[in-house]
């Protein structure tokens, strides 16, 4: 496993290794023993959680507040999406930035996502299978979504339509969210 930190504090993409031969590959998506050593974090995954999209399905941009804020580790088993999330924390030079990256189960890269993000994909192919552990359990009360296309952010979904739920549509603006992350 290779572990590369982006800009973001403990944003970290993941690179498994990937054993391949003329039957196919194996590999291991999660080890907590080697995850905790080579990331230095010791943190319990208590929920997975995977959906299927069509192509063109945009879901974010979504987090929940303390006390019930979540890390993620995410990855793609089937299709591709392009994966953004956004920096809540605003003792962070990156506050309010995003950082993307393709996922999919081609290139089975995983991106683990600390507390204070918030987190959005648009599925890049038909019936597209996105799946993640998650450090806390959902939380209806805690739940909470920013305004995907929110022109502060400067993402490039690269998409003119995207298929959006209500709930994406009339997400709060950031600039009317008052951050619990530092």
């Amino acid at each position: 496993m290779k572990i590369e930190q982006t800009k973001f504090r403990d944003l970290l993409v993941i690179t498994p290794d990937v054993f391949r031969d003329d039957r196919g590959y194996f590999f291991e998506p999660f080890n907590e023993a080697r995850f905790r050593v080579e990331t230095g974090l010791n943190l319990t995954f208590v929920q997975d959680n995977e959906s299927m999209s069509r192509k063109n399905v945009l879901r974010g941009m979504h987090f929940q507040v303390p006390p019930k804020s979540q890390a993620k580790l995410i990855r793609v088993t089937t299709g591709a999406v392009l994966d953004v999330v956004v920096d809540l924390r605003k003792s962070e030079p990156t506050f309010g930035k995003h950082y993307s990256m393709i996922l999919s189960a081609e290139n089975k890269l995983q991106l683990f996502v600390p507390e204070g993000f918030a987190h959005g994909f648009l599925v890049m192919e038909e019936d597209t299978i996105f799946s993640y552990k998650c450090t806390n359990y959902y939380s209806r009360e805690c739940d909470r979504s920013l305004l995907w296309n929110d022109p502060e952010f400067g993402i490039d979904w690269n998409v003119e339509k995207p298929i959006v739920s209500d709930k994406d549509h009339n997400a709060m603006r950031f600039s009317a969210f008052d951050t619990p992350f530092f």
